[in-house]
């Protein structure tokens, strides 16, 4: 037994895997309220009862089978007519790619542009669950702040310019939320679009939009997606998802992005196709008119979640500041400058509430890029998941957690 102990000790783990923890994951209690991460609430998720049964007899040598790499061709079609109605006008079939959800399409994007020690660049904060993808490609993070209009342009610049006088090589992409960005909310305005894609033009960058959030939107106007604004297809490369649009566990999103760059992406791809069965179950369903009137669903219930979330933190723990996001899953807490956002996470889940505290959206010991400590005092609230009911109860332990460290 010793000896089998050692021979594991002198395994050579990859990189990538040297510094993953060995303890196994644990999930929280059955009594928790889960405010950490964005599922989606169990009673809007669709009946597919149906289209599984045609999936699965009229379509069987189809969806038991090897699927084509880069998608079921009448998915891509619809998934281009979903775009192209969204003002992305000249996107052809050919443009989209089907992968196994949106964060599988980030690791192709980032194994088609990435090598050890290129840079690239991040919002402060970022999505966490993107970081560590970004980190097992061994790159460097320019961290670029927000502001109410979405990620600095001007600051951006300003770091571009500073890289090339020190001889420094240019990152090779730009990655953002702009709609409903994950963690802070904020939605980019239309200015700051267009300035950061010239930007990106300017210094031969590529951007990648990640916007799994686009349509649940509450009120407000939408502002064109940075690839409708991509006039030349050139410079973005959008990840979509059904994640948020059906439900998280079909495991299937796209890449949109110029064909050269998906022809060398799909070669890139591990899997014998995504998988048909779920392909086929989205066509069904979108091709019978369905969609809308889910989506719809989905934003009627999250802005009943979303304003309950913000009464019940205004009612509760007033000491917590936040803006009200018009969409998405998320609000960002601001928490007075002494109180730490981890300790109250832990202390949180004392008392059957989970949350990820903010140190988790940033990248490493700086939140500005500029060798500054990121600001500790913050954490995320998830209100897609928990019921109403749920979210008041979760509230009123949050802030019972708050002041039993204040």
């Amino acid at each position: 037994m010793k000896s089998q102990e050692k021979a594991v000790e002198q395994v050579l783990f990859s990189r990538r895997a040297s510094g993953l923890s060995t303890n196994p994951a644990t999930g929280p209690s059955a009594t928790a309220i889960s405010f950490d991460s964005g599922h989606a609430f169990p009673s809007i998720l669709p009946d597919l009862t149906q289209v599984a049964s045609v999936a699965l007899s009229k379509y069987r040598a189809e969806t038991l089978q090897y699927a084509p790499r880069p998608g079921l061709p009448e998915l891509r079609s619809w998934i281009a007519e979903y775009m192209r109605s969204d003002g992305v006008v000249n996107l052809s079939p050919e443009e989209v790619l089907v992968v196994n959800g949106a964060k599988h399409g980030l690791e192709l994007v980032c194994r088609l542009l990435l090598d050890e020690g290129d840079s690239i660049v991040v919002t402060a904060p970022t999505y966490f669950t993107a970081i560590p993808i970004f980190k097992s490609f061994g790159v460097e993070f320019i961290e670029i702040q927000q502001d109410s209009e979405g990620l600095n342009v001007s600051e951006l610049q300003h770091s571009l310019e500073n890289r090339k006088q020190a001889g420094k090589r240019l990152p090779k992409f730009i990655y953002d939320v702009p709609d409903f960005h994950n963690p802070t909310g904020l939605t980019m305005s239309r200015d700051r679009r267009e300035a950061i894609i010239e930007l990106a033009k300017d210094y031969g960058l590529f951007i990648v939009e990640d916007s799994p959030y686009r349509k649940v939107r509450f009120e407000g106007e939408s502002q064109p997606s940075l690839k409708a604004l991509d006039d030349s297809n050139s410079t973005v490369l959008t990840l979509g998802t059904f994640s948020k649009l059906m439900a998280p566990g079909l495991r299937v999103g796209w890449i949109a992005a110029r064909r050269d760059l998906l022809a060398r992406i799909v070669q890139l791809k591990s899997d014998g196709g995504s998988c048909p069965l779920t392909q086929r179950l989205i066509i069904e369903f979108c091709g019978t008119g369905q969609l809308d009137n889910h989506i719809r669903r989905v934003q009627e219930t999250y802005r009943v979640h979303r304003d309950r979330m913000v009464a019940a933190i205004r009612r509760d723990f007033p000491e917590a500041e936040f803006n009200v996001p018009h969409g998405g899953y998320y609000l960002w807490l601001t928490l007075p400058p002494d109180c730490d956002g981890d300790d109250l996470a832990t202390r949180a889940a004392q008392e059957n509430v989970i949350l990820v505290p903010g140190s988790k959206f940033f990248t490493a010991s700086s939140g500005h890029g500029i060798g500054q400590p990121f600001p500790k005092n913050h954490i995320r609230a998830a209100y897609s998941y928990a019921s109403p009911e749920q979210i008041d109860e979760g509230v009123r332990r949050l802030a019972r957690a708050y002041r039993s460290i204040a």
